[in-house]
């Protein structure tokens, strides 16, 4: 009987350089079965995939897909391995190389200097630079690897109920969405493969963006579809995807490609249930578990309290400073200036410290820091992919640009959120253009430090020119902004094993 590592044959896609953090936790991962390791290992070495001998405890695809309680399990893994926090893409590295790559954030190093931990930050990338390829490229096509994984092995259970299989591919197309989502708005056009054939992904060509985004939204329609409208999945936690949750990320793809009329209709249909989701009236428990009375989150991670950062997340915990300590990353000058009088997202969301006479602002919306991560404590906040206040917003500029009531709508939304953060509402007189440059005032402060939401708006509204070209000299060894530089760099090992590959215009290969 053949073992479920040869039967998936595992690769991850045009990885042909050696890593050997990324084979080990690769072989540690995914699917726990009972105890028994599920094992997709996305290896590669040289030109072609690594041969191993299948491990002595591993099952095969059939028996993992066989019943309920086996897929349940091998769609945990995928969870787990997404919310963990070694993959860093889906757990605070989309948040930080994003803002500082932007106008948000600035690294720090412990002496006060900013801090080039990545040439994300002062906008000097290169294909050949690691963080690209080890927090972008690979943990996404790992978790699309793995989606789909599981829904090949779904289709062909006979095991299953169809209401197991409904509800099992519809959460893997979600997740396989979310992935491409950022991929697409990382990289430009990009390989979409829909198999685990490792000899078609090996050599994909890339497919244009608006392919990949009508494929994105084909996945989400199907989960909305698919899945439940309940939370039971997550025992209550809002820690698994679910109708409202596909809901919620096309309502932001829509707006993304510019449909306004159907981003109206799906950020409708999520702010119209009120009796899951309600904005959250304190500023400071926005980020906490639904089980703490939190109805504005729509979708959260689950932290994993027996490894770092333990009871916390990593937004807080590599951003708050310890004890006489100085931020991981600091609030620029720019969105600091940028809030208005009054605000209290400005009290609740950003913290401060003092040393050596300097003072230090930092993003504090999640309050857990490393002096406060103690193991295997209950959670009290949780990192949250999808939360209500978003939705408004997507609302609110649909609604600017001419879907659903229009202009008074959005100003309806719009002072929905400004008067939650304490702010008075927005004339009723304005007219388009100010009620669109409203919205993006009011993206830039609800949204600070979550998962690229500034840079991805920069871009997406052809603003990052005018604003990149201003803050790019300001940074420690940042130099004069390019517009290619809005799409980060194929790497450099992909393209050198996938001779299908091309590489973004403005980087050399």
């Amino acid at each position: 009987m053949e073992s479920a590592i040869n039967k998936i044959r595992p690769v991850l896609i045009y990885k042909g350089s050696y890593n050997p953090k990324l084979i080990l936790n690769s072989l540690k991962l995914i699917f726990s079965l009972s105890g028994v390791l599920f094992c997709i290992c996305f290896l590669g070495s040289c030109k072609k995939l690594v041969e191993i001998d299948s491990p002595t405890n591993t099952i095969t695809a059939t028996e993992t897909f066989s019943n309920h309680k086996n897929t349940e399990a091998a769609m945990s893994g995928i969870y787990y391995s997404m919310s963990s926090p070694n993959s860093n893409y889906l757990t605070g590295a989309i948040s930080f190389y994003c803002g500082s790559g932007a106008d948000e954030l600035i690294p720090y190093d412990v002496n006060g200097n900013q801090n080039v931990v990545s040439n994300i930050f002062p906008n000097t990338i290169t294909n050949d630079d690691g963080t690209v390829l080890n927090y972008f490229w690979t943990p996404a096509y790992n978790f699309i690897y793995q989606s789909n994984a599981l829904i090949e092995g779904v289709a062909a259970s006979g095991g299953l109920s169809q209401s197991d299989k409904a509800a099992f591919t519809g959460e893997a197309k979600f997740i396989r969405a979310l992935n491409f989502f950022y991929l697409v708005n990382f990289f430009g056009d990009i390989p979409y493969p829909t198999s685990t054939n490792y000899k078609i992904n090996a050599v994909l060509k890339r497919t244009s963006k608006d392919i990949v985004y009508t494929n994105i939204i084909a996945d989400l329609q199907d989960a909305e579809n698919l899945l439940s409208d309940d939370y039971s999945t997550g025992n209550g936690d809002r820690i698994r995807a679910n109708k409202w949750a596909a809901a919620a990320l096309l309502a932001r793809v829509y707006l993304y490609k510019g449909d306004y009329l159907n981003a109206e209709k799906q950020s409708s249909l999520v702010i119209g249930n009120t009796s899951l989701f309600s904005l959250n009236p304190d500023l400071n428990k926005v980020f906490l578990s639904v089980k703490l009375g939190n109805n504005e989150a729509i979708l959260q991670w689950l932290p994993n309290t027996t490894q770092a950062p333990y009871n916390g997340t990593t937004e807080g915990v590599y951003t708050i400073p310890d004890f006489g300590g100085l931020p991981g990353y600091n609030i620029s000058n720019q969105l600091l200036g940028a809030f208005e009088t009054g605000d209290q997202r400005k009290v609740a969301w950003i913290g401060s410290t003092t040393v050596s006479s300097t003072t230090y602002y930092y993003p504090y919306k999640f309050k857990i820091g490393v002096t406060s991560a103690v193991v295997n404590t209950p959670p009290t906040e949780y990192p949250t992919v999808l939360r209500l206040a978003e939705q408004y917003l997507i609302r609110a500029e649909a609604e600017a640009n001419n879907a659903g009531s229009g202009l008074s709508g959005a100003i309806s939304d719009l002072n929905i959120i400004r008067n939650r953060a304490g702010l008075p509402n927005l004339p009723a007189t304005l007219d388009k253009t100010q009620v669109l440059a409203a919205v993006m005032q009011e993206r830039r402060i609800e949204l600070f430090d979550e998962w690229g939401h500034r840079w991805l708006d920069l871009k997406r509204t052809g603003q990052i020119d005018d604003v990149m070209s201003k803050a790019t000299p300001l940074k420690n060894f940042g130099s004069t902004w390019q517009s290619y530089q809005q799409l980060y760099p194929i790497p450099y090992s992909e393209l050198h094993y996938d001779p299908n590959l091309t590489e973004n215009p403005g980087y050399s290969f």
